[in-house]
């Protein structure tokens, strides 16, 4: 069976502190696996990453969404204003209020949009939580095709089943299992070259299919995938082209406009070393500039002083494709 391998380190005046296992791949256009590094094959939990395939589960069912609002149903936000309103726009338009939305209460994620929040003597609120836009969607969804909303998170509900179909299309393969994601919604997992061959579809889709309008939405409005601060946005609006997601637990993955797909996967579920390893492999394929630089090393400090370096490691360079 293959294993998980050294993908990132933490060094610390020279000597090497922490170390990071966990896997990646690179998909060719065609869907095939080009470059792989640790266990691939076997399933995984995407989460968030897994929301574009969710999107277009909804589209297909006919929900009426584009540009940043249909972001906002792919993304997970950062609870700033301009989310906050989007997410009331999807739900107005549907006929509902936030009372309808079923994920969990939460403060903003935003530093700046939080304090200011709290600030103002504001509770949490389920429109405020990063995947109330996906919620949003679903619910929109469920009123447009007349489908209950009362017990629209069963994973047996029309609506989750739609979604499972596009999940199950989109990364050509079958859902391995069914569990509840931090926000109450199925979970579906996928191996991680299933993923990677998503992203490369979505990053390579023709502009009027419903693929294609997640991917333009997601290049026009990256601020409402995440946030206006946020690393992710900063990434696809640096790269044209790029197609890119995060997920909880150490997951991100992206899409090249030529058809490939990378999907990487931190053991330990820690977010600090995805974004370096998916630079490593971005680089590698000849994809590079300041953003993607700046993210495939990350400073460490003692103090105000600089000590020492989160990199990819060894184990990862030596086996990353040569361009």
């Amino acid at each position: 069976m293959t294993t998980s391998v050294v993908v990132a380190e933490m060094l610390r005046g020279g000597v090497v502190e922490s170390r990071h296992h966990g896997s990646a791949v690179v998909t060719a256009p065609d869907g095939t696996v080009e470059w792989s590094t640790g266990p691939v094959a076997r399933p995984m939990f995407p989460r968030s990453a897994n929301k574009p395939m969710q999107a277009l589960g909804m589209l297909r069912s006919g929900l009426r969404l584009d540009g940043e609002l249909l972001a906002l149903a792919a993304g997970s936000h950062s609870g700033e204003s301009i989310h906050v309103e989007g997410v009331r726009r999807i739900l107005g338009d549907a006929g509902l209020d936030e009372t309808a939305l079923r994920n969990p209460r939460a403060y903003p994620f935003d530093p700046r949009a939080r304090k200011a929040w709290m600030r103002a003597g504001l509770r949490k609120k389920a429109v405020t939580m990063g995947c109330s836009g996906k919620h949003a969607a679903m619910l929109a969804t469920c009123v447009t095709n007349d489908w209950p909303i009362q017990g629209y998170l069963a994973p047996d509900h029309p609506l989750q089943l739609a979604i499972r179909a596009a999940v199950q299309d989109f990364a050509h393969e079958q859902v391995a299992a069914v569990t509840v994601d931090g926000c109450g919604a199925p979970l579906l997992a996928v191996s991680l070259t299933g993923l990677a061959r998503a992203f490369g579809r979505f990053a390579s889709a023709p502009p009027g299919t419903d693929e294609g309008r997640i991917a333009r939405a997601f290049r026009e409005h990256p601020h409402y995938v995440s946030g206006t601060r946020r690393t992710s946005a900063k990434l696809i609006r640096s790269t044209p082209g790029l197609f890119c997601k995060t997920g909880a637990e150490g997951v991100v993955a992206a899409g090249l406009p030529d058809g490939r797909g990378i999907a990487v996967k931190i053991d330990d579920g820690n977010s600090r070393a995805h974004l370096v390893v998916l630079a490593a492999v971005l680089q590698r394929l000849g994809v590079d500039n300041d953003v993607i630089r700046a993210r495939s090393e990350r400073p460490v400090y003692g103090g105000r002083t600089l000590v020492g370096v989160l990199r990819p490691a060894a184990d990862l360079i030596d086996t990353l494709p040569v361009p």
